[in-house]
């Protein structure tokens, strides 16, 4: 999730799901830059009040650098500091960072032992299930974890190999849960409410983690609980979907300078606009303006002029299927 899970998105995040996300994690941060005092580590650190319990992931290879990294992050006053030993980018594990500690256990461990002892908050653990298929080191890890007294373990059920290929693995994971004493977080592939209800019943696991689920969808986490407690899942009207961006541009100037909002806002904007009668239009239209206050303008406009303000996907994926909207020839539901 790194260019994605900034301060700005995780209140949105917040904002949608409100105190059904249970825990909201920063994007990695190199120690290196850290230790350092790099502005852009500094900033990736960043977090608003709004956004508790925020744990603040970091990265690298160096033991006492990550000591002295996880200090920092203990007196930003964060919640937890997790360590992330699952990115699978070359540029990170050919440093023996991310999912490269997984090659060098004896490392993991040393750097595990140093950190906890550095701080007083817990420390948790990020990997994936091992370095390719005949390597699959989970359990293994799961052991130097718990020996360490880091807190909790949280297991992406791919190899560094696979990257983001192919599905993710949860019976590792479950394998995992049964045989821990510390709280095991599932991820890969939760995508939907009944994604997470499914995995949760699959394998005992304590929590999931959602990442490009929650991108498209910041009401996730609302969803799930809705789902695990027997209602139907929420589902928001596009008025609540406006009034959401509207938010996350305000976010944004908060946080950023004035240049980078409009980026980072059409972004979000295109992939909240998912199945909105005409998306193709709306999108290209807002994709032609710098302007933050435009965008939102043009947006509303289309809406009212389809009338679907106050509807819900349902109602609008019902009406697109009886050819109910005036969706010109140029443009697509997308």
């Amino acid at each position: 999730m790194s260019g994605v899970t900034d301060s700005p998105f995780r209140r949105l995040v917040k904002r949608c799901s409100g105190d059904s996300v249970g825990l909201l994690v920063s994007e990695f941060i190199s120690i290196e830059g850290l230790t350092r005092k790099i502005m852009r580590s500094q900033i990736r650190m960043m977090f608003h009040p709004e956004e508790r319990p925020v744990s603040i992931q970091i990265f690298g290879s160096d033991a006492d650098l990550m000591a002295e990294a996880a200090k920092i992050v203990e007196d930003s006053g964060a919640e937890m500091v997790d360590i992330n030993c699952g990115c699978p980018a070359p540029k990170v594990v050919k440093r023996g960072g991310g999912a490269g500690l997984l090659q060098n256990l004896p490392r993991l461990e040393n750097i595990l032992e140093k950190t906890v002892s550095a701080v007083s908050i817990p420390v948790t653990v990020k990997i994936r299930n091992g370095w390719c298929s005949e390597s699959l080191n989970a359990m293994e890890t799961l052991k130097i974890v718990e020996g360490s007294g880091a807190q909790s373990l949280a297991v992406h059920g791919r190899t560094r190999i696979q990257l983001y290929r192919g599905e993710a693995d949860w019976n590792i994971i479950g394998e995992l849960a049964s045989e821990a004493s510390i709280p095991i977080i599932g991820s890969g592939d939760v995508l939907t409410a009944a994604d997470a209800r499914g995995r949760f019943e699959q394998t005992g696991c304590s929590g999931v983690m959602i990442g490009r689920g929650a991108i498209t969808n910041p009401w996730i986490f609302r969803q799930i609980v809705d789902e695990m407690e027997g209602r139907e899942a929420f589902d928001p009207t596009w008025r609540e979907k406006i009034d959401a961006i509207e938010a996350y541009r305000g976010m944004l100037l908060d946080f950023y300078p004035e240049k980078v909002a409009p980026g980072r806002l059409k972004m979000m904007l295109s992939r909240l606009i998912k199945g909105i009668p005409g998306a193709a239009d709306i999108r290209r239209d807002c994709m032609r303006t710098h302007d933050p206050f435009e965008m939102l303008e043009l947006l509303t406009a289309h809406c009212d002029r389809f009338g679907i303000l106050d509807m819900d996907s349902a109602g609008i994926t019902e009406r697109l299927r009886r050819r109910e909207f005036p969706v010109p020839s140029s443009a697509q539901a997308a």
